[in-house]
C-alpha cells in the first residue's frame, strides 16, 4: 500500500462496532454536556426553584385557599429545597439535609402534604453521582425512615396507599438515578473507545506514510547512487583518455550513454510504480533479483572495475522480497566500493546455506595505497583512496546506503554487518533467510545454474583478505 492509499484507507475508516453515526451523535451529546457543565449551578438550582414555587402555589388551589395553617409547612417545604442548589457538589450532605427537613415537616405538620419531594430529588442525584454500593443502601434506609415516621405520626389514620407511595418514591428515585449513572458510564466508555480507535487509525496512517516514505527513499537511493557512481567513473575515464586514447574515451562515453539511459528507465519505472493508484498486474514490471546479478556485475566491469564472483551451494527458489533485498545489497556494496576504493579488486560470494543466503562483498586496499594507511583512513571515516593532502575530513561519506541495506535485511529477519578488515580493505556481510517454497508461494527460482568458469576467471576464498588468487 502506498502513502496515498494509506491516507485514503484512513479517511474511509469506519469504527467496526459503533459506526460513524454513533460517533456523530456522541459529538453532539458532548457539546450539549459541555454547555451544561459550564453552568452547573443553574442546572442544580432549577429543580430547587421549581419545587419551591410548587410548594408556595399549591395551597392556593386547595379547598380553602391560602390559610395561616399553610405558612409553617410551606416554609419547611421551601427550606428543604434550598440545599438542592449544591446537590452535585455534596450529594450525600444535601440528601441528609433535605431528608431531615422533610421528616421534620411530616412531624410538625402531620395534616399538610407529605410528599418528600426534595429528598426524592436528592436521592436521584446521589444515585447518579455515587457508586451503587452507597446509593442503594442510603435509598432503602431513606424510604424506610420516611415511611416509619409517617406511620408513627398518623397511626391508624394513615392509608396503606399513602404509606406504599412514601416507600416507593425514594426507591424509584434511586433506581432511576442508578439507571442514568449506568447509561452515562456506558456512553463514556463508548466515547473513550471511539477516541482510542480514532487515535489508533491516525497512528496507523502515519506509520504507513512513514514506511512508504522510507521505501521510496531506499528505492530512489539504490537506483540513483548505483548509476550515477558508474557515470562518474566512466566520465573520469573518458576525461583522462580524451587526448591520449580517443577510441577508449569514445567507448567510455558510449557506456555513459547506456548507463544514464538505464538509470532513467529504472527511475521512470520506480516513479510510475509509486504514482500508480492501484496495483494493475498488466503494468507491473519484474523487480530485480538474483538472476539479474550477472548483468549488474557486467555494468561494473564495463566501467573498468574488477569484480570477481563466486557461488556456493545449490540454488533454491527464493521469495521475491529476499531476491530484491539481495540484489540491492550487492548493488549498494559494489557502488560504495567503486566510490571509496577506486581501482581495488572486489570479490563477491553468494552462498546458499541451510535456510539462509549468505552474501559477502569484499574489496582490498586501492592500488598505490598501503594497507595500513587504507585501514586508518577507513577507521577515520575517509575513503581508502583519499589523498593525504585533502585533509582529515575530506571524502567523509554521510550517505544512507549502509542504513538502507540493514533496513532491508532486518525487515526480512536477516542481518548486515560492514567494516574495514586488517588488510586495509572493506567487507560487507549479509545473511538473508530462505523460507521454504511451500510456505511462500511467491518464491521464484533464485537464478540459473552458474555456467562453468570461463578461462581467466578468478576463484577465491571469502575469508581471504589478500585478494584473488
Amino acid at each position: 500500500m502506498n502513502a496515498h492509499a494509506a491516507v485514503r484507507a484512513g479517511a474511509g475508516y469506519v469504527l467496526p462496532r459503533y459506526g460513524r453515526r454513533t460517533v456523530e451523535g456522541m459529538n453532539a451529546t458532548r457539546t450539549i454536556s459541555a454547555r451544561l457543565r459550564a453552568d452547573r449551578r443553574v442546572r442544580d438550582a432549577a429543580p430547587a426553584v421549581l419545587l419551591a414555587l410548587l410548594f408556595v402555589i399549591a395551597p392556593a388551589f386547595g379547598p380553602h385557599g391560602w390559610t395561616s395553617a399553610d405558612i409553617a409547612p410551606t416554609l419547611l417545604a421551601v427550606a428543604s429545597c434550598l440545599p438542592l442548589v449544591v446537590r452535585s457538589r455534596w450529594p450525600l450532605a444535601v440528601l441528609l439535609a433535605t431528608l431531615a427537613l422533610d421528616v421534620l415537616r411530616i412531624i410538625v405538620t402531620p395534616h399538610a402534604g407529605t410528599a418528600p419531594a426534595a429528598a426524592v430529588v436528592a436521592l436521584y442525584t446521589l444515585a447518579t453521582l455515587r457508586r451503587r454500593s452507597l446509593a442503594w443502601p442510603v435509598g432503602i434506609a431513606s424510604a424506610a425512615l420516611i415511611t416509619a415516621v409517617y406511620a408513627v405520626v398518623h397511626g391508624q389514620s394513615g392509608t396503606s396507599g399513602v404509606v406504599l407511595g412514601l416507600f416507593d418514591l425514594p426507591i424509584l428515585a434511586t433506581a432511576l438515578g442508578d439507571t442514568v449513572r449506568n447509561r452515562r458510564a456506558y456512553l463514556a466508555e463508548v466515547e473513550a473507545r471511539a477516541e482510542r480507535a480514532e487515535r489508533t487509525r491516525e497512528q496507523e496512517s502515519q506509520r504507513a506514510v512513514a514506511e512508504e516514505r522510507l521505501r521510496i527513499a531506499r528505492e530512489l537511493h539504490d537506483v540513483t547512487a548505483h548509476h550515477l557512481t558508474l557515470v562518474n567513473a566512466q566520465a573520469g575515464v573518458a576525461h583522462h583518455l580524451m587526448r591520449t586514447d580517443p577510441d577508449a574515451a569514445y567507448q567510455a562515453l558510449g557506456q555513459i550513454k547506456e548507463t544514464s539511459r538505464a538509470a532513467l528507465d529504472e527511475l521512470r519505472a520506480t516513479v510510475g510504480l509509486l504514482r500508480r493508484p492501484d496495483d494493475d498486474p498488466a503494468q507491473l514490471h519484474p523487480l530485480p533479483g538474483l538472476a539479474d546479478l550477472d548483468e549488474l556485475f557486467g555494468t561494473f566491469r564495463a566501467s573498468g572495475f574488477q569484480v570477481d564472483v563466486r557461488r556456493r551451494g545449490t540454488a533454491v527458489p527464493v521469495a521475491t522480497g529476499v531476491q530484491l533485498a539481495a540484489y540491492r545489497i550487492v548493488q549498494e556494496a559494489l557502488t560504495n566500493a567503486r566510490r571509496h576504493a577506486s581501482g581495488a579488486h572486489v570479490r563477491v560470494l553468494l552462498e546458499y546455506g541451510a535456510g539462509s543466503l549468505h552474501i559477502t562483498v569484499a574489496n582490498d586496499a586501492p592500488h598505490g595505497v598501503h594497507p595500513r594507511t587504507a585501514a586508518s583512513r577507513l577507521s577515520a571515516g575517509q575513503p581508502a583512496g583519499a589523498h593525504p593532502e585533502t585533509g582529515p575530513g575530506a571524502g567523509r561519506h554521510t550517505g544512507h546506503g549502509l542504513i538502507g541495506m540493514r533496513e532491508r535485511a532486518t525487515a526480512l529477519g536477516g542481518t548486515v554487518s560492514a567494516g574495514p578488515d586488517h588488510a586495509g580493505g572493506y567487507r560487507v556481510r549479509a545473511e538473508l533467510p530462505l523460507p521454504s517454497a511451500a510456505s511462500h508461494p511467491s518464491a521464484t527460482p533464485a537464478e540459473p545454474a552458474p555456467p562453468a568458469a570461463p578461462t581467466g576467471s578468478t576463484v577465491w576464498d571469502a575469508n581471504d583478505t589478500k585478494g584473488p588468487r
